[in-house]
């Protein structure tokens, strides 16, 4: 899949961007854009959509990080950065921006598909990562509502917890519902009634 990626160079070097970009060629990469300049660039990354974005800087700037950082959020593609000089704030600054790869002093033409691919690898990584949190978390406050929708039916018709739980399964089966749903009206009703 990388081979046919739209990758999108943001760089305002000339000669640093055509690194790149014979890099990416020589490593097969055929759809390659540029853009020459950082301002905007949320919406101009919008407009062309890439799945892989190649941003080169002398110094990354809090303005282009923060740019960065909305971009990752919305956009959600593998970054990889390349920079001529670093330190700790800016490294930590970039990862937390969304940045999957971040190169110091490393832009060699031989480097950037091993880069490129390693950016790809550790995005789908963190990506995955990040969806098994959230069903995690979403099990979990599903779970929670099952749990207060028992006790407000153990407390209203004076049923074990087992016993709540059954009448709350086959209402869900019978109304062709998951069972958090139902949990949810039965809290939302109750919440209603006070």
């Amino acid at each position: 899949m990388i081979d046919q990626a739209s990758i999108l160079i943001i760089d305002e070097n000339h000669v640093r961007a055509a690194i790149i970009q014979d890099g990416l060629r020589e490593a097969g990469h055929a759809n390659v854009r540029w853009l020459n300049e950082t301002t905007n660039l949320l919406k101009r990354i919008a407009d062309i959509d890439p799945d892989v974005i190649i941003i080169d800087l002398e110094s990354p700037n809090r303005d282009v990080l923060e740019q960065m950082f909305q971009v990752s959020r919305l956009v959600r593609r593998p970054i990889a950065m390349f920079v001529d000089q670093s330190d700790s704030a800016s490294i930590r600054d970039a990862m937390m921006a969304g940045v999957s790869a971040y190169v110091v002093d490393g832009l060699r033409k031989d480097r950037v598909k091993h880069i490129l691919d390693m950016c790809v690898q550790r995005f789908d990584v963190f990506s995955r990562l990040q969806e098994e949190l959230h069903e995690a978390r979403t099990a979990l406050a599903d779970r929670k509502v099952i749990e207060r929708a028992k006790g407000i039916l153990m407390a209203a018709k004076s049923l074990g917890e087992q016993e709540a739980y059954v009448l709350m399964r086959k209402a869900a089966m019978d109304q062709k519902k998951r069972l958090v749903e139902i949990a949810r009206a039965i809290v939302m009703a109750q919440d209603m009634l006070k």
